[in-house]
């Protein structure tokens, strides 16, 4: 399993970054796929899943309506993104992309680190004026 993580960087309060997560070497439909993020001093926090065999989606409510998760395929690639809106200076953290778990979970604050399985390379965002 390889998940390549891209797409970070420094953005203004109210502005917007799409991150990648470039996936490979397991089936997309038999698994959940999502970003977490870990902030300086926080525990690592998932913030939204999706499962492309189920349909299944997955927000934080802390970024639900801000942040868009979605995956796209383009000559045999799976790339996941996230897109995030409305950026806030909470949202500075370090973002995982991360493979597990066969289904989203259903209530906020229930995607756990520890049902991950493989986690891509970290990508920084920073939200700051």
């Amino acid at each position: 399993v390889q998940l390549q993580a891209s797409g970070g960087g420094l953005v203004q309060p109210g502005g917007f970054l799409r991150l990648s997560c470039a996936a490979s070497g397991f089936t997309l439909s038999y698994y959940a796929i999502g970003w977490f993020r870990q902030a300086p001093g926080k525990e690592r926090e998932g913030v939204a899943c999706i499962a492309p065999g189920d349909g299944s989606t997955y927000y934080d409510d802390s970024v639900k309506g801000r942040f868009t998760i979605s995956v796209s395929r383009d000559n045999g690639k799976n790339t996941i993104n996230l897109q995030m809106n409305r950026l806030r200076t909470e949202d500075t953290a370090v973002y995982y992309c991360a493979q597990g778990l066969r289904t989203c979970p259903v209530h906020s604050g229930t995607y756990y680190s520890a049902a991950i399985d493989n986690w891509g390379q970290g990508t920084l965002v920073t939200v700051s004026s």
